[in-house]
C-alpha cells in the first residue's frame, strides 16, 4: 500500500482477518510517498492546473515511488483508490484475491494526477460514489475484503462463509435475530422458532431475493 498516513494501517493489522493470515498468506508493505519523492521538503503534492481549492497527487512522485520500490511498475497489478473507478463488489473482490502480488494507491483530498490513473494504475476502484478525505479508509475495506478470503483468515463458525457466497452470487444476505425472542413488542419471525429447518431455508432464501431486488 503506498500512502501518506502508514500509521492509519496500524489497527487493521491487529485485528482478523489481516492478523490471522499476516506473515503466512500475507506479506503487508506500507509506503509512503515522502520517502521516495524526488522533490524538495517532502512534497508530494501540488495545485491543480486550471486552478480550483485542493492539492492533487503528482504523477511523478507517483512514479518515483513505484520504481523505488518495484525497479517498475510494469505487469504488475496496481489498484488505485478514486471515487470514480469501478465498484468494488464480491466478483472484484476474489480476482483480487486470486493474485500473486497486489499494490494499492491511496491518495488525499483531491486525489490523483488522471496520468497516475491513465498510465501508472491498472484499476481504478472505488467503495462507493461519495468522497472521502483520503484513500486510506477504501484501502483497509479493500484489504480487509481481500483478506477474508485468503485461507485460514475465518473461522467458518463465523457465518463469513454464508455471507460470501450470498455476496458473490450478487445478492444480499438474509436477516438475522437472535434471543430475546420478543423485546418491546418486536418479536422474531414465527418462522425462526418452528424448528422447521426446511421453512426456515426457504423463508431465508426469499428474504435473500428480496433484499436483492434493484
Amino acid at each position: 500500500v503506498f500512502t501518506l498516513l502508514p500509521h492509519a494501517f496500524a489497527w487493521l493489522t491487529e485485528r482478523r482477518p489481516l492478523a490471522a493470515v499476516l506473515g503466512t498468506e500475507l506479506e503487508l508493505r506500507l509506503f509512503n510517498y515522502r520517502d521516495f519523492t524526488p522533490l524538495a521538503g517532502g512534497q508530494v503534492d501540488d495545485e491543480p492546473y486550471g486552478g480550483g481549492a485542493g492539492m492533487v497527487l503528482r504523477v511523478d512522485v507517483v512514479c518515483a515511488a513505484l520504481e523505488a520500490v518495484y525497479g517498475g511498475h510494469a505487469g504488475r497489478r496496481i489498484v488505485a483508490l478514486t471515487p470514480q473507478g469501478q465498484q468494488l463488489e464480491q466478483e472484484l473482490v476474489e480476482e483480487l484475491a486470486g493474485e500473486e502480488a497486489l499494490t494499492i494507491l491511496s491518495a488525499r483530498f483531491e486525489g490523483f494526477d488522471e496520468r497516475i490513473l491513465e498510465h501508472a494504475a491498472t484499476d481504478a476502484v472505488s467503495i462507493g460514489p461519495y468522497v472521502l478525505s483520503g484513500g486510506e479508509l477504501p484501502a483497509m475495506v479493500l484489504l480487509d475484503a481481500v483478506a477474508r478470503r485468503l485461507p485460514g483468515a475465518m473461522r467458518e463458525e463465523s457465518g463469513a462463509y454464508e455471507t460470501f457466497s450470498a455476496a458473490f452470487e450478487g445478492g444480499l444476505e438474509h436477516p438475522h435475530y437472535t434471543r430475546p425472542a420478543e423485546f418491546r413488542g418486536w418479536r422474531v419471525p414465527d418462522v425462526l422458532l418452528s424448528g422447521n429447518h426446511a421453512a426456515v431455508e426457504e423463508w431465508r432464501r426469499s428474504q435473500r431475493r428480496a433484499r436483492s431486488l434493484p
